[in-house]
């Protein structure tokens, strides 16, 4: 059956959108339906989820649902009617009051996927929560043998769920199926193959690049790649929204955007809301989507995914999609900057040593 499967590719970045996108490919489901998220809320969209997951248990669907401990809290009681018709629910890595609090519990499971009956795949930014439904995000709904190569990756990460040392080598191996590349990470300090990857993008880039990101707090080597390649004459933007939901990131990050504007890199904000799309584009050719932020957390201490490739019909839909952002997203102002206020300065000051757990 997947032999013949149309490859389709689909980039929603309106969350009510491909949460509908989502529930109707779950009703149509007819094996098994696997889900992976950071975050699972007991609001409107989780019980809407919970609900449709729990029909389909009930028709005989395999269900394997994976929640990161630290990003989902939940009643005890909510997935029973799904779990007492064999739907099977995880919780990934419980938080522990060890003597390395911060950097353990910080290990997270951030990637967010869907992969139904080898056929259909979501990969992308969203959370299945209310407050996503303002949000600008980047969800790729792929229909494709691909599935069959997420199914695995997926399986992995189940299987590993509840344990502190991970086979490294096999959960960041890459594969490689129809052309593109899944790449995973795990906690590292010196693995890191997603943040290699965009290094190595950077670097390769001839004419542009343009990052969306919510959050971007980037490392010395990521910095010196965008800065490298605007000097070279590539088109380096990073578009992150003028407020994210997370304030103290907003703070710090403000202390490494002066260097790079001054080195030719152009910084512009997201006005209407918070800009949660995690995307890269080199030169219209190569794109990259999946559940990174451009920051110091999420390639040292969190499990990520990207999907590296060069098909046309998402670079197509990759640049309306920035197009339609940078209409709506302000320019860094470089003069305005120099003339922040010395408590601004100082706040930059204080949170640089958290900058690894922000």
């Amino acid at each position: 059956m997947t032999d013949k499967l149309k490859t389709d590719y689909k980039l929603y970045d309106d969350p009510l959108r491909f949460y509908n996108a989502m529930l109707s490919d779950i009703e149509n489901a007819k094996d098994y339906i696997y889900l992976e998220t950071y975050r699972f809320n007991n609001d409107s969209i989780g019980i809407k989820f919970r609900d449709a997951l729990t029909r389909k248990s009930r028709e005989g669907v395999e269900i394997k649902l994976l929640m990161d401990s630290w990003g989902t809290s939940l009643p005890s009681n909510f997935f029973s009617e799904l779990q007492n018709n064999k739907g099977e629910v995880r919780f990934f890595l419980k938080v522990k009051f060890f003597w390395d609090f911060f950097t353990r519990n910080h290990r997270r499971n951030h990637r967010k996927l869907l992969i139904i009956d080898d056929i259909i795949t979501y990969i992308g930014s969203a959370n299945l929560t209310d407050y996503s439904l303002n949000w600008r995000e980047s969800i790729l709904r792929i229909k494709s043998s691909l599935a069959i190569s997420f199914k695995k990756v997926f399986m992995q990460h189940y299987e590993l769920y509840n344990k502190y040392v991970f086979e490294k080598m096999i959960n960041i191996r890459k594969i490689t199926h129809e052309g593109c590349e899944i790449l995973r990470d795990v906690p590292s300090l010196t693995k890191q193959r997603i943040r290699k990857r965009y290094i190595e993008l950077i670097r390769a880039a001839n004419h542009e690049v343009v990052i969306e990101t919510p959050y971007f707090l980037p490392s010395y080597y990521l910095r010196k790649a965008l800065t490298d390649a605007a000097r070279r004459g590539v088109d380096v933007k990073v578009i992150m929204p003028r407020h994210s939901d997370v304030g103290l990131i907003d703070i710090l990050r403000n202390k490494f955007l002066g260097p790079l504007a001054k080195n030719g890199v152009k910084l512009l904000f997201y006005i209407p809301h918070n800009l949660h799309a995690k995307m890269i584009m080199v030169d219209k050719e190569v794109f990259s989507l999946g559940s990174p932020n451009f920051d110091y957390r999420s390639f040292r201490f969190q499990h990520e995914i990207v999907i590296v490739g060069n098909e046309k019909s998402v670079l197509d839909q990759m640049d309306k999609h920035i197009k339609e952002t940078l209409l709506n997203s302000e320019e860094f102002n470089y003069d305005v900057w120099l003339k922040r206020s010395a408590i601004q300065k100082f706040f930059e000051l204080i949170l640089l040593p958290f900058r690894h757990l922000l």
